[in-house]
């Protein structure tokens, strides 16, 4: 909406999809990318034809910066570090060189290098592996089948019986 765009029906979201898919990235260094970039045009369905600059950088790095899109949240590399930082001492550098991601946001350009390039500066010492998996769009669902597939997920399911019963403790109770 930045340049006077309203997308706001499911039909319309699915060209911001699209535009995302085709000439949206993550730039390594924001502000000196977003300063520098070549125009990009866009034909939508009706034949209007819109141009793109500083979207291509600005959507995804909302992740980052939050504040962009009026949001006061951690950046994905903040909350990330916040998460490293509560688990056990000993664990850190296991989590820092085995960053793994999945999700549509995968599918930006530069995701991996920027968000590796922000955890070093972040933790400086630790070893930093960022990685996505193949099919990031699909990767939860295939890990839900694999877990639903194993014999100990009979005994980790709760019924709605049984949390009526006795509430948000059974979730604690049953698969901590």
């Amino acid at each position: 909406a930045e340049q006077g765009y309203s997308f706001t029906t499911t039909a319309e979201r699915e060209i911001v999809q699209d535009i995302k898919a085709k000439h949206c990235r993550v730039a390594l260094d924001f502000s000196k990318e977003e300063k520098s970039l070549k125009e990009a045009k866009y034909e939508l369905p009706d034949g209007q034809v819109i141009s793109l600059r500083s979207a291509q950088v600005r959507c995804a790095e909302s992740m980052f910066q939050p504040s962009l899109m009026g949001v006061e949240r951690y950046g994905v590399h903040q909350a990330l570090n916040r998460s490293v930082q509560t688990c056990d001492r000993d664990l850190r550098s296991t989590l820092y060189n085995n960053i793994v991601l999945s999700g549509g946001s995968c599918s930006f350009p530069g995701l991996e290098k920027r968000l590796s390039k922000e955890m070093k500066s972040l933790a400086p010492h630790a070893s930093i592996k960022v990685e996505c998996t193949e099919s990031p769009k699909y990767a939860a669902w295939m890990g839900a089948s694999i877990l639903s597939s194993l014999p100990q997920f009979r005994h980790m399911v709760i019924s709605k019986d049984q949390y009526d019963e006795v509430g948000p403790t059974l979730v604690h109770m049953k698969c901590f």
